[in-house]
């Protein structure tokens, strides 16, 4: 690009009016599919239509972006769709840690290195929650109640079999001996729903997935499963910000977990069209809109491309064939 950028300076300065189509930095040339393996209403889809507003506001590309959710199979159809898009640049999707999940729970033929890598957005966490109605004034108090009623007394809520939220259950029933009935709805909000309606006794949504029912004093952040607190000090409820919810170690609740928020596109596209979509990205996470989702949602930051992003993707596949294992949920 550094090379182009010369000769592109080179032709102005001597007053060369005409640029070859040659010299024109590839951009789509049709709607951009978006596609969402999840369901609506969860992180992966409040992000890919935070995203999709973002581009359109501001003007970011000449071509829209149309979300589509695929979310069957925990995921398993969005990540099918953009394996058999071979050389399709005009689709990406949103990945989260399904990407590795799915296939190692269902044998679907599917590996992340089928895909190609564009950006990390983002990493997400996740939150105990329970209903602000209940006694329960912090996650050790939780926890022992749920020992004291008996296995399988207390539910908790997720999106999806053998995905992240069962796998945090599942370390969180490790850790502290607590043993739960996992529940699994098709989404983050429904998620949400079922616990302000005391349909459940608790769930490990993500915190945009249930910032709205927080807010309004329908549910309680009992603790986030991560190493430090967040970082985000403004306060959401009257009395809260994400700042002041402690870290499950710290109220003796040892287990921690974070998820990709990550942009993938079909195999086969080049390097070019890749690097377009990742000089958007960079535009979306510099407008003031994507601040504010994430500090609202209390997102990690961390935003990679490259081999660094391709080490990480690496690394986590690993992290998580160990945690299905030790789950026992890996497909036989």
């Amino acid at each position: 690009m550094k090379l182009k950028g010369a000769l592109l300076s080179t032709a102005l300065a001597l007053g060369v009016t005409g640029v070859s189509p040659a010299f024109a930095a590839w951009e789509p040339t049709k709607p951009v599919e978006f596609i969402i393996p999840a369901g609506p209403g969860g992180g992966a889809d409040q992000m890919a239509r935070m995203i999709q507003g973002i581009v359109t506001k501001n003007n970011l590309m000449k071509q829209s972006i149309i979300p589509v959710n695929k979310g069957a199979g925990a995921g398993a159809e969005g990540f099918l769709a953009i394996k058999e898009a071979k050389g399709d640049p005009n689709k990406i999707i949103i990945t989260l840690s399904n990407l590795f999940t799915t296939p190692l729970a269902t044998g679907v033929p599917f590996n992340w290195k089928d895909i190609t890598p564009v950006a990390m957005l983002a990493l997400d966490q996740f939150v105990l929650w329970t209903n602000a109605d209940k006694p329960y004034k912090n996650a050790k108090e939780y926890i022992d109640a749920a020992k004291a009623a008996g296995p399988g007394k207390f539910k908790m809520a997720g999106t999806g079999s053998k995905q992240e939220d069962q796998i945090i259950t599942v370390a969180l029933e490790k850790a502290t001996g607590a043993k739960f009935t996992y529940i699994p709805f098709k989404g983050g909000g429904d998620v949400a729903v079922q616990l302000v309606g005391n349909h459940v006794d608790s769930t490990v949504n993500n915190p945009i997935e249930a910032v709205a029912q927080w807010r309004a004093g329908k549910l309680r952040a009992q603790c986030v499963f991560d190493d430090e607190r967040m970082p985000y000090k403004e306060k959401i409820t009257p009395t809260q910000s994400w700042n002041d919810v402690p870290t499950c170690k710290e109220v003796g609740v040892p287990t921690d977990y974070v998820m990709l928020r990550g942009i993938f596109m079909a195999p086969g596209v080049t390097q070019e069209q890749v690097d377009f979509y990742i000089d958007l990205f960079k535009k979306v996470r510099a407008t003031p809109e994507w601040k504010k989702f994430m500090a609202d949602g209390a997102f990690n930051q961390s935003f990679m491309t490259g081999k660094e992003y391709l080490n990480w993707l690496t690394l986590n596949e690993v992290l998580h064939k160990q945690l299905m294992a030790e789950a026992g949920f890996l497909a036989k």
